[in-house]
């Protein structure tokens, strides 16, 4: 079995530090720079802040969840992470990109492995133009926003507004309204992972609104484009019985 040289990042939150004194003793931290595999111990969050956090280094990542639903991790044991490790399975996502000017005509970009949303920032609801590269998919969207999900994040926020639930290897993304008032039956739409996404925003004074890839948030928003990053891919492992594509399909065809 190849030795897998492994760095922990452990969460800050009590669930997780109560364990990290017992892996040190078990097992040699390496540093980044060092490593072949990073160990995420934590929730959904602490991952996606660790995958940012690490890009640069192209490194593989197994998650053991330490937090509350744990999507994209795997189940928490501290008996053969190694084992585990050299058994799993890999999974590569790209992230979405999201392009922001706001009101001020400031620039800002950030990447998003779940989704990108935007929303109303106000009482009013927000006033909002779609359009896919050249061609408008909504010309006026009343709602309290909207959001852009990847596969991968297509069981998370994107499901909880009943958007759909995309396959990891769909080549697709999820454009799914928030509260959507006019046009009221508006359910969404499902583009290739080529498009360019423009979002607009029409009463930029009267009905601010902000921008949030995964957890970082730009606000007062003139537009954002949205795209798939190809040149991006994160490396996720999976334990071969519960690997994320088994996770997504057990979502589509849950009954409650």
């Amino acid at each position: 079995m190849l030795m897998q040289r492994i760095h922990f990042e452990i969460d800050k939150t009590l669930k997780a530090k109560l364990f990290k004194r017992n892996i040190i003793k078990k097992y040699k931290n390496y540093t980044i720079q060092q490593s072949n595999v990073v160990v995420v111990i934590g929730g959904d969050g602490f991952m996606l802040q660790t995958l940012k956090k690490y890009q640069k280094y192209n490194k593989t990542f197994y998650g053991m969840n330490r937090g509350t639903y744990g999507f994209l991790m795997n189940k928490f044991r501290l008996k053969n992470i190694d084992k585990s490790i050299f058994r799993s399975k890999i999974v590569t996502i790209s992230p979405l990109e999201m392009s922001v000017i706001t009101k001020d005509n400031k620039r800002f970009s950030a990447i998003a492995i779940n989704e990108v949303s935007l929303l109303r920032q106000s009482k009013q609801t927000a006033y909002l133009r779609i359009m896919n590269g050249k061609k408008i998919l909504i010309k006026r969207l009343i709602s309290d926003g909207v959001l852009v999900s990847t596969p991968a994040g297509s069981t998370a926020y994107n499901l909880s507004v009943h958007g759909p639930i995309l396959s990891l290897n769909s080549k697709k993304f999820a454009i799914t309204p928030i509260s959507p008032f006019r046009p009221r039956r508006w359910r969404g739409k499902i583009v290739s992972q080529n498009s360019l996404i423009k979002i607009q925003n029409l009463s930029i004074q009267k009905r601010p609104i902000s921008v949030v890839a995964d957890n970082v948030e730009v606000r007062n928003i003139k537009s954002v484009k949205i795209k798939i990053n190809n040149s991006i891919k994160f490396k996720l492992l999976y334990d071969r019985n519960n690997t994320l594509i088994k996770k997504i399909k057990h979502e589509q065809f849950r009954k409650k």
